[in-house]
């Protein structure tokens, strides 16, 4: 039976990973990266751990240590932690960081996957497992967005693409065709946050992949959460890169859209 590593963030996303790889016959050796990884990872794992996404050495360890030689990452892992104090970097993870001509995510990352191959391990594509959470082209939700809205969308993915090349995010906030935000190193939800508030209701939220987007990272996801937070700021409308965004928990998400009157479109 192959092994395959699971390195997890927050999020239902890596539940999701974890249950269609056992369904298909792989014993899965996770890694909760933060606290708040989703604890049902362990119910469908071969194997897991909990060791801080700022430990390098110990993540290394356990990976070879299980004789693991293809690993993903997926979940929700916010690059401030390496600023905001909330973790303390081993040695490893310290000297991969100094060695960094940027911290741009994609950099970040890049620099992991060679550490991991470095070990004999391939970092494989995200999405290779759970390509059914991936929505074609179209309107997901029942509520079909306003021509007002249908134009923010198509101006916010535009501008969201834009950001995306420049490695600096993947969604922001339009009203009226003006940028109300947009995403740096708070993620999507702070995002949203600030951009709903200064819309002063309204705002249309739009997600995508970045030009080159490299599928063993950073795959842009969505969910329930991501509809909860706007219904706090009045946001209206959601806008995904079709077949190429995943949408976890999509039934309970567009529920909840519907609900609270915001339109999900796929485009």
């Amino acid at each position: 039976m192959e092994r395959l590593g699971l390195l997890a963030g927050e999020g239902r996303l890596p539940v999701e990973f974890v249950r269609a790889a056992s369904q298909l016959g792989y014993e899965v050796y996770a890694i909760g990266l933060l606290p708040e990884a989703d604890p049902e990872i362990a119910d469908f794992a071969k194997d897991y751990q909990q060791i801080s996404v700022a430990h390098l050495n110990a993540i290394i360890n356990y990976l070879t240590g299980n004789q693991i030689k293809k690993v993903t990452m997926i979940g929700k892992v916010t690059k401030e932690l390496l600023f905001n104090g909330k973790v303390q970097p081993d040695a490893k993870m310290l000297e991969l960081i100094m060695s960094l001509p940027d911290r741009n995510d994609d950099t970040i990352m890049m620099a992991f996957v060679h550490e991991l191959a470095m070990n004999g391990m391939t970092a494989f594509d995200q999405t290779a497992l759970i390509r059914k959470l991936i929505p074609r082209r179209g309107t997901i939700t029942e509520r079909q967005p306003t021509s007002v809205e249908r134009q923010d969308m198509e101006y916010g993915l535009l501008i969201a693409k834009e950001l995306g090349r420049l490695d600096i995010g993947q969604t922001v906030v339009v009203k009226n065709r003006a940028v109300m935000a947009l995403e740096a190193i708070e993620g999507t939800d702070e995002c949203i946050i600030r951009g709903g508030k200064l819309a002063n209701g309204g705002a249309v939220v739009a997600k995508v992949s970045k030009p080159n987007q490299d599928k063993r990272f950073d795959v842009p996801t969505v969910g329930k959460r991501t509809v909860e937070v706007m219904a706090e700021v009045g946001a209206t409308a959601l806008a995904i890169e079709a077949d190429k965004t995943l949408m976890v928990d999509r039934e309970s998400t567009v529920a909840f859209a519907e609900e609270h009157g915001i339109a999900i479109v796929a485009m």
